[in-house]
């Protein structure tokens, strides 16, 4: 008999289109595989889709942000006996806040650009901070929100912005350098990618729209230099007790020295997504790594 997956999209967060993206493609890839798949696409009520949830084998999270990857989902599916695909509902949680994982992070000797956190209604000094900072919420993905603040006269505009996202932001150190990331699907770490953007940042445009950026995967560094950031990222994975996939983002600064930015247990599966890409250099198909995915969740 088949196994019957549930395909999970949609959700209110800001990051709900990419979520759209990635189920459809993720969906594609179970009928592929021969997998008895339906897609579930919900907006604010996700309880009207527990009967059919419940029903399947294991549901395929392609959820992106708010409660689908901050561990509120996984949590309810736990507490009911439903499996799922991606991290646990602690893990989830503690990646999701990008002030609690680099507090882990930092504790266990892993670089992460010097920050603050600020909570709506405290009072902020832009004289505090060094020039050019980095301002965005803390618990939001797909760059939204952010921004590279160059002077302080540019600062009050980015915090009413990161605010419209999260109740919480951080004000970070800026990291010139280049932008690379890890994938890691259980516990095999894939090809390093150096993300080139043509805007100043990896924006949300730059993201998700064909020709924007250029990828080089695997990027060009060292062999040793290309160890210790894969040894690096595998260790985060391990710290935030991740499991089955996910994505650890870093800046590559001077003298080669690498900052971990923030983890990501629900990374993008879209055709311009990077986990896809890495596994594709590995020579890795994107229906193979969904399987692989499936599967591990299966075997728990």
């Amino acid at each position: 008999m088949s196994t019957k997956i549930a395909v999970l999209m949609g959700g209110l967060s800001s990051e709900r289109e990419v979520s759209l993206s990635s189920g459809k493609a993720m969906f594609a890839a179970c009928t592929a595989l021969g997998y008895d798949a339906i897609s579930v696409e919900f907006e604010n009520d996700i309880l009207s889709h527990l009967d059919t949830l419940k029903s399947v084998d294991i549901v395929l999270i392609a959820l992106h942000g708010g409660i689908g990857e901050n561990g509120r989902i996984q949590g309810m599916f736990e507490s009911i006996g439903i499996r799922y695909t991606g991290s646990n509902a602690l893990s989830s949680a503690m990646s999701m806040d990008k002030h609690i994982s680099k507090l882990l992070a930092e504790d266990v000797g892993i670089k992460t650009p010097k920050w603050k956190r600020i909570r709506k209604g405290q009072l902020v000094d832009k004289n505090d901070f060094e020039y050019p900072c980095v301002v965005k919420p803390n618990s939001q993905g797909s760059t939204i929100g952010l921004t590279i603040v160059q002077y302080e006269n540019s600062f009050d505009a980015a915090v009413i912005d990161a605010f419209k996202y999260d109740n919480e932001i951080l004000i970070e150190k800026f990291i010139s350098g280049r932008e690379i990331t890890v994938s890691i699907v259980g516990n095999e770490i894939l090809p390093i990618i150096e993300i080139i953007p043509k805007h100043n940042l990896y924006d949300y445009e730059c993201k998700y729209t064909e020709g924007m950026t250029e990828y080089i995967c695997p990027a060009v560094l060292d062999e040793g230099l290309t160890k210790k950031i894969q040894e690096t990222a595998l260790k985060v994975y391990k710290l935030l007790k991740c499991r089955h996939y996910g994505r650890v983002d870093f800046r590559l600064g001077h003298n080669n020295l690498h900052w971990f930015l923030e983890l990501n247990t629900l990374p993008g599966m879209t055709d311009t997504s990077l986990v896809p890409k890495a596994a594709k250099t590995s020579g890795i198909s994107f229906e193979d790594l969904i399987d692989s995915i499936i599967q591990q969740a299966l075997a728990k």
